[in-house]
């Protein structure tokens, strides 16, 4: 199941450089590809305000 990014994302980027597979697009909200996420949680540990949650 992959990671998805909720409306708390405040899209400061932390997520981005720590994930793997490159599946976090930039945005308003970031967004997380499900084919690409591979589950690893690395973008839920970065993440300052808990954005990230499997989906």
């Amino acid at each position: 199941m992959a990671y998805v990014i909720s409306d708390a994302c405040i899209a400061c980027g932390a997520c981005m450089s720590e994930c793997p597979t490159e599946a976090i697009s930039e945005g308003d909200i970031y967004t997380i590809n499900p084919d690409t996420c591979i589950d690893c949680g690395a973008c839920a540990s970065a993440c300052p305000v808990d954005a990230p949650a499997e989906a």
